[in-house]
């Protein structure tokens, strides 16, 4: 057998509060060092090695994969502005491109048959912009309200850090390229003059929203705004109605608007309302007034109305009732109506409320028939539209989309994502089951399996989870989970706490003091699989990633012998080194999620009682595969790296642990489809094989 490598100990002593930790491996964080370097190779080399016996199975999961994908395909297109708006993609490209084409009165919405018609404009290919690297993420693509421009960001190395350019849209000039290193967000000017956008301090943290004049050095932008406190974060953005530039910052727990009108933007911004400790509040432009979510009376959130020139919370004035259950999550405003997105009995839901007059006429509720489903507002920039696009799929339904006519209330499927090789949805079960959690709360978990596999104890399993920042794992169809539940797999989603699946306070008991209750519930939904007879104890593989890869850690802490395997991507996996370091992402933002464990002993016990890279048992744990990438920003590789070394150091048995590091990626691994195609088989080859599944034959 290949022998895995071993870095080489260097104790680092780490003491806060009176308590001491020896770190072997914190040398590891340093990537400019050429032994680090070394390392991760020789991780890969590895992983590679442990793993050639899979190369047969890796490619018939990609052509699984890839026979099922209709890969020349088109988006639904949108109308705006004159014109219609879609993405495009093509068989043997790795990334789409964005088109246009003029909206002709009396002609239907464009589509995918026959070739690309002469008046089309490719505004921006992603193969193009791709060529030479092997990393591309478009951060933000914004047309100018003429029509002329387009403004866009790009990513080449994964490290989201953003460059700036604008074109004409006509010739395909760029007219500037002198602003860099940005982040997400950019919004224009109602005078196409003028463009915002956000900048980075060292830890990550979008902490400014500058105004960059077109065609101007970026040495002559103004400074709009900054945030100082750096438990915040900025972002920017544009009103559905284009007339006003939204400035958000935002806590974990506390937020605050200010507003620019987009016709004048060198005037100064207004705030909204002046931020209150544990008050968060989303604003929402609506013609004539503010429609605003908050939490100031209710910690679901309430929904009220304010006057456009609203300076402070004594304006607001309800706008609906606020009703046991349910858990408001935003407004999307039109003309005539708005559209409130919001979660009731773990799903998520939509309800229209119609303009009358001067106020609203009687709201109701989207309806649909299957028990499980994600359903959301889709792309709708004209705030005019008396037509509602929505986005909807579930375990079994691809992604779909519809328009709502409002008035008629009548639902038009416009486009269903094509799954080809024959799938029929009839041929799978989804269901909500409950597991009991060790202090008696029920938790919800997701349920998919092919209808012809045995529920008899010897099925496979594969158990999802996440639970952290009031993130829910709403129900998703994925074409890729159907090579595994073709092979006999039992897919299971926990709905731990920590996430927003049944309102604020499931996010409450799964953070700072209750953040172990995450960690349990994922064990208790395990035990259920097994308890329920739906999967086999010894086939049961846990996949989580980033703050789900923090789970994946403590669990199998917890319980080694629960799982035949685990996968975290980008874990999280070192927390308390991470957030003890005001200067790196994760940390001073993160303090009112995780805790302060730099200035809160108690904060700090209760972090290292649970860090998987501290705890890691000597036991017989399940096999292990890490994945992470070398410029990832949110989560840094040192933290699988160092974790993986740890576990080698302590675990016993002979189950293979391994990481595999891209060298070029980001947070959430390669960014061309065909790279994110052989990745995904490559993880799920692993899985498969640590549950002995191989000979399960697909149907």
């Amino acid at each position: 057998m290949p022998t895995p490598p071993r870095a080489r100990r260097i104790p680092r002593l780490r003491e806060h509060h009176g308590r001491r930790f020896q770190d072997p491996y914190d040398w590891l964080r340093d990537a400019d060092n050429p032994d680090v370097l070394d390392h991760l190779r020789a991780e890969n080399a590895y992983a590679d090695a442990m793993t050639e016996h899979l190369e047969p199975l890796r490619q018939r999961l990609f052509d699984e994969l890839k026979a099922r994908t209709q890969e020349t395909d088109m988006s639904v297109p949108v109308a705006y502005r004159g014109w219609w708006y879609y993405s495009r993609s093509f068989e043997g490209r790795q990334y789409a491109a964005q088109c246009r084409l003029p909206v002709i009165p009396g002609e239907p919405r464009p589509t995918l048959e026959g070739p690309a018609p002469d008046a089309e404009q490719v505004l921006l290919d992603g193969n193009v912009e791709a060529a030479g690297h092997e990393f591309l993420a478009v951060g933000d693509l914004e047309v100018s309200h003429d029509g002329d421009l387009l403004a866009y960001s790009l990513d080449l190395a994964g490290d989201e850090r953003f460059a700036l350019r604008v074109r004409e849209v006509g010739t395909g000039r760029v007219l500037d390229d002198s602003v860099r290193d940005i982040g997400y967000g950019v919004v224009w000017s109602l005078d196409n003059r003028y463009l915002f956008y956000t900048r980075l301090d060292q830890a990550w943290r979008p902490y400014q929203v500058w105004r960059h004049e077109v065609g101007r050095p970026a040495t002559k932008d103004v400074l709009v705004f900054e945030e100082t406190d750096e438990r915040f974060w900025v972002g920017v953005g544009a009103s559905r109605d284009d007339q006003q530039v939204i400035v958000a910052a935002g806590s974990k727990t506390t937020s605050e608007t200010w507003l620019l009108h987009a016709d004048a933007p060198t005037d100064p911004l207004r705030c909204v309302t002046p931020r209150r400790d544990g008050v968060e509040y989303d604003v929402e432009p609506a013609g004539d007034r503010l429609v605003i979510t908050h939490n100031a009376d209710h910690p679901d959130f309430s929904v009220s109305q304010a006057p456009l020139g609203c300076t402070s919370a004594e304006q607001w004035t309800p706008l609906l009732p606020t009703v046991t259950g349910e858990r408001m999550l935003g407004v999307d405003a039109f003309r005539d109506h708005l559209v409130l997105s919001l979660r009731k009995d773990g799903l998520t839901g939509l309800r229209v409320l119609p303009r009358a007059g001067d106020g609203f006429g009687q709201q109701f509720d989207l309806s649909f028939d299957e028990p499980l489903y994600t359903v959301g507002v889709g792309a709708n920039p004209d705030y005019d539209a008396s037509v509602l696009q929505i986005g909807y799929e579930s375990l079994v339904t691809p992604r779909t989309v519809s328009e709502y006519d409002i008035a008629g209330r009548t639902l038009t499927l416009l486009k269903q994502q094509p799954v080809l090789g024959g799938y029929d949805p009839a041929g799978y079960v989804q269901r909500r089951e409950w597991a009991t959690a060790t202090d008696g709360t029920l938790v919800p978990v997701s349920l998919v399996y092919k209808a012809s596999t045995p529920l008899d104890g010897t099925a496979p399993g594969y158990l999802y989870g996440y639970g952290a920042y009031e993130t829910s794992m709403d129900p998703w169809f994925s074409v890729g989970r159907l090579s595994l539940l073709d092979r006999g797999f039992v897919y299971a989603v926990a709905h731990v706490r920590g996430g927003g699946e049944m309102g604020r306070s499931w996010y409450e008991q799964g953070r700072l003091e209750h953040k172990a209750t995450t960690f349990t519930d994922f064990l208790a939904v395990a035990d259920h699989l097994v308890g329920r007879g739906l999967v086999h104890p010894k086939r049961l593989v846990a996949e989580g990633g980033s703050a789900g890869g923090l789970l994946i850690g403590a669990a199998v802490n917890l319980a080694p012998d629960r799982f035949a395997a685990a996968l975290a991507g980008a874990p999280f996996v070192d927390p308390l080194t991470t957030i003890l370091d005001p200067t790196l992402p994760l940390t001073v933002v993160e303090w009112e999620e995780w805790g302060d464990p730099l200035h809160d002993p108690a904060a700090y016990a209760r972090m290292a009682r649970y860090a998987p890279y501290e705890n890691v048992g000597h036991a017989d744990y399940p096999a292990v595969l890490a994945t992470t990438s070398l410029h990832d920003t949110r989560v840094s590789f040192a933290e699988p790296a160092k974790w993986v070394q740890m576990l080698r150091d302590r675990v016993t048995g002979d189950r293979p642990v391994l990481l595999r590091t891209q060298i070029v990626a980001g947070h959430t691994g390669r960014s061309g489809r065909y790279d994110v195609w052989r990745e995904h088989a490559w993880e799920l080859a692993f899985l498969i094989d640590q549950v002995s599944a191989w000979e399960l034959v697909s149907s």
